[in-house]
């Protein structure tokens, strides 16, 4: 019984020890890790799915501890999850905060780099919420579960057929032209553009260097859009 109270302790204790570890690296390997689970859950079902998995695999592990470590792992959850709910600082530690990635069409770059986010990532995410160009957003946010949350512009909210009584045509798809200061002159060229007339663009917007474009994109409308590497937006501060 002594030797099973001892045994039963260095369990919890490896419990105790090993989660923290695991949840600050989990932090530090960033949102894209844990795709829509909450960060702290994430921890749990793969603490619980390891125990359980080692218990059926090894038939010399007593299953006595592998209650015992389950039951560890229970009773932490709930401490941390009462913790967080009474101390928003504490959890705020203990998961992600919300990141704007989008403001007023223009990428963040610098909150992109904080949670390792490239521009691909955020225009998949933006394709999957139906917003193919960046002028239409005001607002993108990546939630701690790593999805995309999107707040349109005024003028692209969507209405109704019956609201304007008007036929509506469907958004134009804007093409990267400028990557991180490299030109993609086969888009040009598809778009029956060509690299003067992107300097002619950018000559009217007082921008002297492609090296100075995160992100450009233009549509079949001749649209460019453009995100410079450095900007001074207002930024909103996402609380959660």
């Amino acid at each position: 019984m002594e030797e099973t109270l001892k045994d039963s302790l260095i369990v919890i204790t490896r419990v105790v020890t090993m989660l923290p570890l695991l949840l600050l690296l989990t932090i530090y390997m960033g949102k894209r890790t844990i795709g829509e689970i909450p960060v702290f859950d994430f921890l749990i079902i793969v603490s619980l799915g390891s125990i359980v998995g080692a218990d059926l695999a090894d038939p010399s592990i007593s299953h006595i501890y592998t209650a015992v470590a389950i039951i560890a792992v229970a009773l932490l959850q709930k401490i941390i999850t009462k913790a967080s709910i009474a101390n928003r600082k504490f959890g705020r530690l203990v998961t992600f905060e919300p990141t704007v990635v989008v403001q007023n069409g223009q990428l963040l770059r610098k909150n992109m780099k904080n949670i390792d986010y490239s521009i691909d990532n955020i225009l998949q995410l933006l394709r999957e919420s139906n917003v193919f160009d960046l002028n239409e957003v005001k607002t993108a946010i990546i939630e701690p579960s790593g999805k995309i949350s999107v707040l349109k512009k005024s003028s692209q909210t969507p209405v109704t057929r019956s609201d304007l009584n008007i036929t509506i045509t469907t958004a134009d798809i804007a093409l990267p032209v400028v990557v991180e200061g490299k030109v993609y002159s086969n888009v040009l060229e598809d778009l029956g553009l060509n690299q003067n007339w992107l300097q002619n663009q950018l000559d009217l917007r007082g921008i002297n260097q492609i090296d100075e474009i995160f992100y450009a994109a233009v549509n079949h409308k001749h649209e460019l859009h453009i995100s410079l590497k450095e900007n001074n937006l207002d930024v909103p501060r996402i609380l959660h």
